[in-house]
């Protein structure tokens, strides 16, 4: 049956990739809907979450800490309990781990500048939700731009992490200053997603790559599969 599946896409103040990754996730098959933060619930049949890029609450605090107080996250905490694929993208992936609901933190970039240009990420295991469309090893082209994504994790907790399998992605070449070069990383359940490079600039060859796609397409296959084991247990 292919349909298409739901996808939330949540707009917080300051929000401003919420609309690219509409395009991008109706591009792949989506049926992608903005979502407000103020708001209390996701859409029903919601398939997956993404949490997009931009400057929340205008980055006040620290980049992250107040949007995930935001009404909404209390629905994705739920969705994400329940095994509901969430993905979160530069400011996303800031907010998920101000959340607990990914490791690790985002730091200023390591020279203290904003970097903004195309970077080669590989990928480090094929068997994830987000990655099973790629193989181990595959080189893939994605766009970052972020002055604080530089991702830390202290030795433990780094060693915990890439024995369990949970470090996705990583940069072929530092760009931030991240421990490991990790770019993208997910939860013990598998389930919950986040990296700083933006899959959704990367969806169309026009633009320069169409490597993006390879990730979100993924996503869309698992808000898919998931709409479809809710509708045959119902």
């Amino acid at each position: 049956m292919n349909i298409r599946p739901k996808v939330a896409v949540l707009v917080f103040p300051g929000s401003n990739d919420d609309r690219d990754a509409v395009w991008a996730l109706g591009a792949l098959g989506a049926d992608a809907k903005l979502v407000w933060h103020a708001d209390e619930g996701l859409p029903r049949d919601t398939g997956a979450v993404v949490l997009p890029g931009g400057f929340s609450y205008g980055d006040y605090l620290r980049c992250g800490a107040i949007a995930r107080s935001a009404s909404i996250m209390g629905a994705v905490h739920a969705f994400a309990a329940t095994g509901g694929p969430v993905l979160g993208i530069c400011n996303g992936f800031q907010i998920l781990c101000e959340a607990g609901l990914l490791p690790g933190v985002l730091r200023r970039n390591r020279d203290l500048n904003f970097v903004c240009r195309d970077v080669a990420i590989r990928v480090e295991r094929g068997d994830s939700l987000l990655t099973h469309r790629c193989e181990p090893g595959q080189m893939l082209t994605i766009p970052v731009k972020h002055g604080e994504g530089s991702w830390y994790a202290d030795e433990e907790l780094y060693a915990e992490l890439e024995a369990a399998g949970q470090l996705v992605l990583r940069y072929a070449e530092d760009c931030n200053g991240s421990v490991g070069d990790v770019a993208g990383v997910c939860d013990e359940a598998r389930n919950v997603f986040g990296l700083m490079p933006h899959p959704e600039h990367a969806v169309d060859p026009l633009l320069g790559s169409g490597d993006g796609a390879l990730l979100l397409a993924a996503l869309v296959d698992a808000a898919r599969n998931r709409v479809l084991a809710g509708s045959a247990s119902s």
